[in-house]
């Protein structure tokens, strides 16, 4: 019993890393990218266009480069994207 208890608590713990994790805007694929706030299928995939076309991003402010992001999706995704 104590050892289900450990493999249970091990996997939420695992869990909860994964979705606290930021998403590394360089590496992400389509899914991952639509998933955060305000980016969808669409956008997912212009920042992957931008990815291929000019290369990684230097920083989180480059994102508003990228067709339809703005100022105020990047302030939405700040605590949620990373560059490495």
């Amino acid at each position: 019993m104590k050892r289900i208890t450990l493999v249970l608590l091990t996997l939420m713990f695992l869990a909860v890393n994964v979705a606290l994790a930021a998403v590394n805007i360089n590496t992400a694929d389509k899914e991952t990218l639509a998933s955060l706030p305000g980016i969808g299928d669409v956008k997912a995939e212009a920042i992957i266009q931008y990815r291929n076309d000019h290369g990684e991003f230097k920083n989180a402010q480059d994102l508003v480069n990228v067709k339809g992001i703005g100022p105020n999706i990047l302030e939405k995704l700040a605590k949620d994207i990373t560059i490495k």
